[in-house]
């Protein structure tokens, strides 16, 4: 069991963070594995076919399936501003030393891979070896997807900054994860292969996660600073609406919605902003925002603020209304009971 006392220091100087590389981590993790979540197959299914290009027996060596994950890919971060450029630069200014000394460890006594020991013998150009291969795969499989990934971290942020307003700091890690428990002034995390240890550190770093579902990662790599990446509120719906043919909204719905507003609805099966689905649909953010009022009006979206963005997604009498439309289109048969 791990216990993290939860001072009130602690819980003053509590941050969310967003991870690019932790994302890319966590998917190169489920890519390993022989049965993906079923949560993320559509994004496998979608993925698969950009990867020729990408050096995956060298990426999948370095971020096994397993109980311990490399702490160079999955850093510390306490702003949610950082960029995958800024956290590949770090890596790839890491020493040899270093490098070697994060990779191995997942793998204990077992057998190297070939690709991992070519890396590490590599000496002072592996960080960037390391750091090159990961960009190519964040530009073939994450990058793609940031924006929708991005809006599902802001939404879980949101509503836990909800909670913390309406009951309280401890609200905060309310439902966070089944390892994790608040008891009294401790966070008590339960992971068997971890020795116990109790830490009292100063800051605690909260960084929601759609890859890294369904698990909660803890790092304690910097002084006093311990982080959980755990998986974002809402993740469920990451994936809703992402297909081959994402470009044409469904007939039935444009039929009766109209096009842009049916796509527009359909887009919104995760929160997003006027702006990501205005790029998405290459039309102008004045006349999605007129879509958006339009369908917020007749209950079909709701909408928080966060930040300097607003973001939209749909209502539970929307999710109905295109369940029941799929369901429909895929029968061939209409209910009108």
């Amino acid at each position: 069991m791990i216990t993290f006392q939860l001072s009130g220091e602690v819980l003053g100087r509590t941050r969310f963070a967003f991870s690019p590389l932790s994302e890319v981590t966590l998917s190169l993790r489920l890519l390993g594995r022989p049965h993906v979540a079923h949560l993320h197959a559509r994004w496998l299914h979608l993925t698969r076919g950009r990867l020729s290009g990408v050096d995956l027996p060298l990426l999948l060596a370095v971020a096994p399936p397993g109980k311990w994950i490399p702490p160079c890919l999955v850093p510390i971060t306490d702003t949610a501003r950082v960029t995958i450029e800024d956290q590949l630069a770090d890596l790839s200014r890491l020493s040899p030393a270093e490098l070697m000394a994060d990779l191995a460890e997942p793998w204990g006594d077992r057998p190297r891979p070939s690709r991992l020991t070519e890396l590490l013998e590599a000496g002072a150009r592996g960080p960037g070896i390391l750091a090159e291969a990961l960009w190519e795969y964040w530009t073939a499989a994450i990058a793609p997807h940031w924006p929708r990934i991005s809006a599902v971290l802001e939404a879980d942020v949101a509503f836990r900054v909800g909670a913390l307003a309406e009951r309280g700091l401890f609200a905060l890690l309310d439902d966070l994860h089944a390892e994790a428990t608040v008891q009294g002034h401790d966070l008590l995390v339960d992971k068997p292969h971890h020795a116990d240890a109790t830490y009292r550190a100063t800051r605690l770093i909260l960084i929601p996660s759609v890859f890294g579902y369904p698990s909660l990662v803890v790092e304690d790599g910097k002084p006093e600073v311990f982080s959980l990446t755990y998986p974002a509120h809402g993740l469920g719906r990451v994936w809703e609406g992402l297909e081959p043919s994402d470009h044409e909204p469904d007939n039935r719905l444009a039929a009766l919605f109209g096009r842009t507003r049916a796509a527009i609805l359909e887009r919104a099966a995760v929160p997003v902003t006027t702006t990501q689905i205005a790029r998405e649909l290459g039309q102008s953010p004045g006349s999605v925002s007129e879509h958006l009022a339009v369908l917020k009006a007749n209950g079909l979206l709701s909408s928080r603020r966060t930040g300097r963005s607003v973001l939209y997604w749909q209502t539970p009498l929307a999710q109905s209304m295109i369940s029941t439309h799929r369901t429909s289109a895929a029968t061939g048969h209409v209910n009108v009971d």
